[in-house]
């Protein structure tokens, strides 16, 4: 499995797990492939994301969450789902695309009650899930010729 030349990054809100997932492919590979995330509702972005990717160097200050109605191209080699709603929401994107449609089940890590440092940790623990399971998916190049 090559890198596709686009992957979309799907959840509930476009607010926690998917801009995540699209801040760290960014990461991982830079401008070699598009990387575009979306929700199945507009939510606002939570301010714990912005300081875990922040902890590994991500800045995600200026994403603005959207909806799959807002998408400017639906040309996607791949969508990988983050939620059940979302899962439900691609797959119809994709009904009559050639596109493989994926489902990450990935814990919102936004339910987690306790103080600062529990909920952060929750955040983290969702940050890094989404960075072991995207360098499997998608290695980077350094780790591709390994």
């Amino acid at each position: 499995m090559g890198l596709p030349s686009a992957v979309l990054f799907c959840c509930t809100l476009n607010v926690i797990r998917s801009p995540m997932a699209e801040g760290i492919f960014k990461r991982l590979h830079g401008t070699r492939a598009y990387v575009d995330s979306v929700g199945v509702r507009k939510g606002e972005l939570d301010p714990f994301v912005l300081q875990v990717m922040d902890e590994i160097g991500i800045d995600l200050s200026r994403h603005r969450p959207k909806v799959f109605e807002e998408l400017e191209d639906g040309s996607f080699d791949v969508a990988i789902s983050l939620s059940p709603e979302a899962q439900h929401k691609a797959v119809e994107l994709t009904r009559d695309r050639s596109c493989e449609v994926e489902y990450w089940p990935t814990f919102d890590p936004s339910i987690v009650e306790g103080n600062r440092d529990v909920r952060l940790d929750a955040y983290r623990a969702v940050r890094d899930q989404l960075m072991r399971r995207i360098a499997e998916r998608f290695p980077p190049p350094r780790l591709a010729r390994e």
